[in-house]
């Protein structure tokens, strides 16, 4: 059994298919479908269920992976630490759905591991960020990638996948996406932003020309009139402390759900910066954490 063979399952429970798993590891999906066969011999047990349309992780594959995933993450950190890593300022653009989920894990890493380095923090949002990074003003962002996969100019890390859903009253009863839209007020998320482009969009095939009852640019202010029965939205998945501070519930949108991908992004000019890669490797390793 070979240490890639691992990180190839990893790839393969990230993705959630071998074909796009193959691409990430550069291999043919046959190669990756035949490394995981001969994972399941060394281990013993099956990875993956066979018996459906979609080959799908077990229980034991995503137990490996988890375990997979934070020691590959504790030996980085090991390396990162051994190394003398630089010291500096990094200017930091990061949008508020970042704040609270990613930041915290990573700055708390970059305590740990380089002390050194010194962040300054630019909040706005993906578009804003977007320009200061190529104007130069910032060194690295973590926002959100535009659905058309941005600019090939920079170089883009992925970090988190977020699944948009229906965000309803708790007591509301239950019934398809496309019926509670049609049925209730629809708090729509602010276009500017780019997971509100694709709220608004999803919702405009869903419910064609389904007008909203008013724009917000806050996810927090949204969820707190959903839990007041206001009206609905299609938001990002909601954090935990949303769920208990306010009497929703979340609806799943099903197999076409728009997926908010959240990502750190610098310029190409900049790829071979240490202090920008010891800055990205913690907010890689806050990922996974999250993720696990």
């Amino acid at each position: 059994m070979k240490l890639q063979y691992l990180a190839t399952l990893s790839a393969v429970v990230a993705h959630g298919n071998l074909t796009a798993a193959a691409e990430q590891v550069n291999l043919t999906r046959s190669a990756v479908s035949l490394q995981m066969k001969q994972l399941e011999a060394y281990f013993g047990q099956l990875l993956f269920d066979r018996s459906g349309r979609h080959v799908q992780p077990t229980a034991f594959a995503r137990e490996v992976v988890r375990t997979v995933d934070r020691a590959m993450a504790e030996i980085e950190a090991l390396r990162s630490h051994a190394a003398r890593a630089p010291g500096g300022l990094v200017r930091l653009g990061i949008t508020d759905s970042a704040q609270t989920t990613l930041l915290p894990l990573a700055f708390a890493d970059l305590l740990r591991n380089a002390p050194q380095v010194e962040l300054q923090i630019e909040r706005g949002s993906t578009p804003i960020l977007l320009d200061e990074l190529k104007a130069g003003r910032i060194d690295v962002a973590v926002l959100i990638r535009p659905p058309t996969g941005g600019s090939s100019r920079l170089l883009w890390t992925e970090l988190l996948n977020d699944e948009l859903v229906l965000v309803v009253p708790k007591g509301l009863r239950a019934a398809p996406p496309a019926q509670i839209l049609r049925e209730q007020p629809w708090l729509r998320f602010d276009r500017r932003m780019v997971a509100g482009r694709m709220a608004g969009q999803f919702v405009e095939k869903l419910v064609p020309q389904r007008q909203p009852l008013i724009d917000l640019p806050s996810i927090d202010a949204i969820v707190a009139m959903v839990g007041a029965g206001v009206g609905v939205s299609v938001l990002p998945r909601l954090r935990v402390e949303h769920l208990h501070a306010h009497a929703v519930r979340e609806v799943s949108l099903g197999p076409n759900a728009p997926v908010r991908k959240l990502a750190m992004v610098r310029r190409k000019a900049e790829s071979d910066h240490r202090l920008l890669d010891i800055v990205e490797s913690s907010f890689v390793a806050a990922a996974r954490q999250l993720k696990a």
